[in-house]
């Protein structure tokens, strides 16, 4: 955990800098998200800055918005205009939230940076509801283009913490290995290809 936490810390500030060369993306993302959290009590995992969670709000009953990081949280908090939206600092594999406690859980584009994902979408499957939705959009780097790979090359130099190469097909294998149906998938156009997921339980 300490090797994530560090690179976030180190890159908060400037964190959203980074995400604006795929603002349009982004906006198909929130554009997708918005009626899956309409008057729902959700949860964001790797929250970052808050981008997601800011731009969501207003569809949504509460967000519970979270990040390992603490710096990035700092930078959360600083824009946060709305009472519905809580940030905190918490290990997506150690939540302190009870069973079955949200309509919705957000995680974006981290599976492919921890270690064991798969313990993650337990910890996952454990806080939410049984009719509830994971909302899991993740950068499959296997289909990078040639100038993805140079990208994603002196992104790893800087130490940026990649676990999993996914194409878009083996990512959604993956959920569903781990106890997930993908009722809804796409591949938004971004630095990266980005894999847009919405999920159900099934059994594992």
């Amino acid at each position: 955990m300490s090797e994530r936490k560090n690179f976030w810390d180190r890159n908060a500030g400037r964190y959203d800098r980074f995400m604006r060369r795929d603002c349009a993306a982004y906006e198909e993302m929130y554009e997708l998200i918005r009626p899956v959290v309409k008057a729902k009590t959700v949860l964001e995992l790797a929250s970052g800055t808050g981008l997601i969670a800011k731009n969501i709000v207003n569809a949504a009953a509460h967000i519970e918005a979270t990040d390992v990081s603490a710096e990035m949280i700092l930078e959360a908090k600083r824009g946060n205009q709305s009472a519905k939206l809580h940030f905190s600092v918490q290990d997506m594999f150690r939540l302190p939230y009870v069973d079955k406690s949200f309509d919705v859980v957000i995680v974006s584009n981290a599976l492919h940076i921890v270690p064991q994902p798969e313990k993650a979408l337990a910890e996952i499957r454990r806080v939410l509801k049984d009719d509830g939705v994971l909302i899991a959009p993740t950068f499959t780097h296997a289909e990078n283009s040639i100038f993805g790979k140079v990208k994603a090359f002196f992104m790893k130099l800087a130490g940026f913490p990649l676990h999993s190469k996914w194409s878009s097909e083996e990512y959604l294998r993956f959920l569903r290995q781990n106890g997930w149906m993908v009722r809804k998938s796409t591949v938004l156009k971004a630095s990266f290809p980005l894999t847009y997921a919405e999920c159900m339980k099934s059994e594992v």
